[in-house]
């Protein structure tokens, strides 16, 4: 029986210890099923498309990679189990809040979330023949007639019967499907792109060859593609398409196909592709992965590369914006060497006229003055510009996620964190001051994120024109 409460005016306090609540051990009582990947969970959970694993939970905060959503736990009750804001908080505050005046602790009792029924899954009927979707995949793809062949002997390419989409098959080791995608053959109207209800998605569409190279793309349209422009001795490697940026398909194949041990990302030349480079190759070598490579199509993905090959005016590329925003404000920044003992006085200064530009550059000078004591070389001006490099080199988009305001939280406690130990420091051993730099080297990174989500408000992205390339990936039910 679900209690319907009476409306609760929750104070600042409750407000503030729910969203403060260790996602991770929320989900874990309450048995939902969670896989540690480094620092970081996957939630596993399932609906009626089937398995999924897009959602990345680290203490507090949550990503939605499918989606591209993300917060704190707030949001994710309302987001992921469909609760009112009210429902959401008592269930964060387990059932109680001290809200009221009598301060009488009032406990609701909330639905428990109802798993949907996941149905079976069935290949979609065949047509009798794929002449549509030959017709489709060469003339408007440019897809070499021989590949399409090759994979429709195999039965992981055909033609449905009821709408004459083009139907991509995913099978296990033995060869039995457990994956489909379709995707509509019509050259006019609107087009769509469906897993097909029930898909297993440890599995994809892929071919497995018998060397040690795996070729991993976003969608089928693209490893079709890259094969027709690659077509020496392409069976001897493997390919897969993950139908998306969804690492899932190429960690099995990876544990099922123990030869493959060097992996060429090949995802699309775009903001997503780009974040699922850093972010895959995160995830592969966690699992001890270490061969990882990245091939990049010329324009946006590599059949708008074959499309101008054939001359078709290609979609061209699309840069990630915030990743050249935060390269060009680190190359940017200056060396300002001073005394660290007024470190903590200057940064302080700056972060109340939000000056996040110079936070950076006077937290990453002191680092570098710190770093020459205890590192090559002993110049503190060489030495700030191996830190700037280090701070490109390591800085990930795909973990770069969220307001200014999230941001600015991360900065001031690593300011307030850094000037504590600054100021109660008068000597330091070489150990201290290791430690002493790194978190100044904190607090630069930081506050060059920071100044980088100022650029990205003050200078808005210029409009593109939303093409069936660049939808979504759809998974619905047929």
């Amino acid at each position: 029986m679900i209690i319907i409460a009476e409306f609760i005016p929750f104070s600042d306090d409750d407000k503030l210890r729910a969203s403060s609540v260790d996602l991770v051990a929320f989900l874990q009582s309450r048995g939902e099923q969670l896989r540690r990947l480094g620092h970081d969970y996957k939630l596993i959970y399932t609906d009626s498309g089937g398995v999924h694993d897009s959602i990345m939970v680290r203490g507090n905060h949550w990503y939605d990679h499918k989606n591209q959503v993300g917060g704190g736990p707030i949001k994710f009750m309302r987001e992921f189990y469909g609760m009112t804001y009210q429902d959401a908080m008592i269930s964060l505050l387990s059932g109680y809040t001290g809200s009221r005046a009598s301060a009488e602790k009032t406990q609701i009792k909330l639905a428990l979330k109802k798993e949907p029924e996941r149905k079976p899954f069935v290949l979609p009927e065949a047509n009798d023949n794929m002449r549509r979707a030959y017709a489709y995949l060469t003339k408007q793809r440019f897809i070499a007639p021989e590949v399409i062949s090759f994979f429709a002997h195999k039965g992981t390419i055909y033609e449905d019967k009821a709408h004459h989409n083009v139907v991509f098959v995913g099978t296990d080791e033995n060869g039995i499907p457990k994956q489909a995608h379709a995707r509509s053959t019509l050259s006019f109207g609107s087009t769509f792109r469906i897993t097909i209800e029930g898909s297993d998605t440890k599995y994809s569409f892929a071919h497995f060859g018998w060397n040690d190279k795996l070729y991993v793309f976003e969608a089928p349209i693209d490893m079709l593609s890259y094969i027709t422009m690659h077509p020496q001795d392409w069976q001897d490697s493997s390919y897969i398409a993950m139908n998306g940026v969804y690492e899932n398909a190429v960690l099995n194949a990876l544990e099922t196909h123990p030869q493959l041990d060097s992996i060429v990302l090949c995802t699309d030349n775009d903001e997503g592709g780009i974040e699922a480079v850093e972010r895959i190759s995160d995830i592969l070598a966690e699992n001890g992965f270490t061969n990882i490579f990245r091939e990049c199509s010329q324009y946006k993905d590599w059949n708008e590369d074959l499309k101008a090959m054939n001359g078709i005016e290609p979609l061209p590329a699309v840069p990630h914006r915030r990743l050249e925003l935060y390269e060009m404000t680190v190359g940017e920044a200056q060396f300002r060497p001073h005394d660290i003992y007024k470190t903590a006085g200057i940064l302080n200064t700056a972060m109340r006229g939000g000056d996040y530009r110079y936070v950076a550059e006077i937290a990453l000078s002191a680092s570098a003055q710190l770093s020459k004591v205890f590192a090559k070389p002993n110049d503190s001006e060489k030495m700030f510009g191996i830190l700037q490099r280090k701070a490109v080199s390591e800085y990930k988009a795909y973990t770069d996620k969220g307001k200014l305001i999230s941001r600015l939280d991360d900065l001031r406690n690593a300011v307030r964190e850094v000037s504590a130990e600054l100021r109660k420091k008068t000597a330091c051993t070489t150990d201290e001051m290791r430690e002493l730099a790194k978190k100044l080297y904190v607090v630069a990174d930081r506050a060059f994120r920071c100044r980088t989500e100022q650029l990205m408000q003050e200078t808005p992205a210029e409009e593109l024109t939303e093409t069936e390339e660049e939808q979504a990936w759809m998974k619905i039910s047929m």
